[in-house]
């Protein structure tokens, strides 16, 4: 990292890069209003399209729906348990969620995101440095939630919008990392920012619609046998 770059961190706090991020993807008051979420896209996995649904309950429930190859599959997190159904896959039946697996996605939960009043969340967040990503210059900021989940989040110096995200999970016993680029920020009528497409190296999504606080009946939160 050159002296300018260490100076240019410097100068700013992980509070301030914080502050500066909310209010441009619409300020700390229009994303507590979002009490609810409904995005409906499609992935393109390997020249393979699949329709997806993401249903969010703030703090309660988050639903993600997958239409592969005609057969339905999901996948449920709620503030207590978890469920995974997978026909695709060869599963005959909904499959409960181990604990670590629930508490590892309980970051699911937070339509907000982990910086919207990240202490009272007793999420910790850190700035360690500023990186080149792609040719765009980003602030990275190391955030630690209060389950212990690790998350490095890439905010664009430029318009203070996340750009990339790296998260640290486990699968299969092992730690692992999958990153997340987001893009093509679009503003929605209840005056926040939200990334229409989301690349996850196996494949990228791209949101068609992104409802805030529809009506949700919860019931779609429990697995059907």
């Amino acid at each position: 990292m050159s002296f300018a770059c260490i100076t240019a961190v410097k100068a700013q706090s992980a509070d301030d890069i914080i502050k500066k991020h909310i209010d441009a993807k619409g300020g700390a008051d229009n994303w507590k209003k979002v009490k609810s979420m409904k995005m409906v896209g499609s992935m393109n996995a390997g020249g393979q399209e699949m329709q997806m649904v993401f249903t969010r309950v703030q703090d309660k429930a988050f639903r993600m729906d997958m239409t592969i190859a005609g057969m339905e599959n999901y996948n449920i997190v709620t503030d207590k348990e978890g469920w995974a159904y997978f026909p695709v896959g060869g599963q005959t039946k909904p499959e409960a969620m181990t604990a670590d697996d629930v508490k590892q996605s309980a970051d699911e939960l937070d339509i907000q995101g982990p910086l919207v009043n990240y202490k009272e969340k007793g999420n910790t967040v850190t700035l360690i440095g500023k990186d080149d990503i792609e040719g765009t210059e980003c602030y990275k900021l190391k955030v630690i939630y209060k389950s212990g989940k690790e998350v490095t989040m890439c905010i664009d110096a430029s318009n203070y919008y996340l750009i990339r995200q790296i998260e640290k999970m486990k699968a299969n016993g092992k730690e692992i990392e999958q990153t997340v680029n987001l893009s093509n920020y679009k503003k929605l009528p209840e005056g926040i920012m939200f990334p229409m497409t989301m690349n996850f190296g196996q494949g990228e999504v791209t949101f068609k619609s992104v409802e805030v606080n529809p009506n949700i009946d919860e019931s779609i939160f429990k697995p059907k046998n």
